[in-house]
């Protein structure tokens, strides 16, 4: 049977680098992880094994190393665009390049006056600890003309104890969920988010501010929403984003609902008025939705770990 060669991509994924930046006695950190993919006139390695239109693997992981100390890394962001600007602008046969990015976020460590007197105040400006923060993502994508920039996070845990609820569902033979009034709420964020920069240079992001202020919005949307359903949380946390960054068009979360049910102190002589919880991890509900800015086609995929 005839077969022909469908899409097709290369490149080095998790390439782990770690820019230091020193101002003076005070350090900051980025600590990215890097997978670039390539694209292109690649039908002949495929098909004779010519590796003629094939930079190296290794060429590619040395050009994130480079470019760590060439351009810094003042967001994953910018330095994604660096990279893939040069993929397909430095190599003929390369027509796109996809660059994704996870950050780690680390916190400084903060000594006291007294402290000081042992480790030294410079000491403490270049000693950092590893946060619990969630892991932030972003990915480029270049073809030469068109950009898509779509950033986001992963693992954000986040709960509300009380204000939430769940009601007034369907039911069916097989249905025994009892019907909430006052619940825990919890759920740990994927989010992704679109943005519509198209290479201007007038309308480039604060690409930092813009994640912190996303995240902002984000999670006061979860805070400040009485929710009757994880639903409703979702799209109120994409909408507040939309209409609070205009540089974003689309949002996509997936929430899974990280379930606490009351336990049964009956047995024992006590009363649970909404105290004890059992949190379970498996199995769990998956709430997933695109929000989108009225005029706007969803782009990101429905799957985000395919991103």
């Amino acid at each position: 049977m005839p077969t022909i060669l469908g899409p097709n991509q290369y490149g080095k994924a998790e390439n782990r680098v770690v820019k230091i930046t020193r101002d003076g006695a005070t350090h900051h950190i980025k600590d990215l992880n890097v997978s670039v993919a390539l694209s292109g006139d690649m039908a002949e390695v495929h098909y004779s094994g010519s590796n003629a239109n094939v930079l190296p693997t290794d060429t590619t992981k040395n050009t994130v190393y480079a470019f760590a100390k060439e351009y810094g890394i003042d967001s994953a962001e910018q330095f994604g665009i660096h990279l893939a600007r040069h993929f397909v602008t430095s190599q003929e046969p390369i027509h796109r390049a996809r660059v994704r990015i996870e950050e780690y976020a680390w916190e400084r460590i903060e000594t006291s006056d007294a402290d000081s007197r042992f480790v030294g105040a410079d000491e403490a400006k270049h000693s950092f600890v590893r946060t619990g923060r969630e892991t932030r993502l972003t990915q480029i994508t270049y073809d030469g003309e068109r950009w898509e920039v779509v950033s986001g996070l992963k693992d954000l845990a986040v709960m509300n104890s009380t204000d939430s609820e769940f009601w007034g569902y369907a039911k069916d033979g097989y249905t025994t969920l009892q019907e909430a009034y006052d619940r825990i709420l919890a759920t740990q964020v994927s989010g992704r988010w679109r943005f519509n920069w198209t290479d201007d240079e007038q309308r480039t992001p604060d690409w930092e501010t813009s994640y912190e202020q996303t995240r902002k919005h984000m999670l006061q949307a979860f805070a400040e929403t009485y929710s009757l359903s994880l639903q409703q949380t979702l799209y109120q946390m994409g909408a507040r984003i939309i209409d609070h960054r205009s540089e974003i068009d689309e949002v996509r979360f997936s929430l899974p609902n990280k379930h606490h049910f009351l336990v049964d102190l009956e047995p024992f002589g006590l009363r649970n008025d909404n105290e004890v919880y059992l949190a379970a991890d498996r199995p769990y509900g998956l709430i997933e939705a695109t929000v989108l800015r009225d005029g706007c086609e969803a782009r990101i995929p429905v799957d985000l770990t395919n991103l």
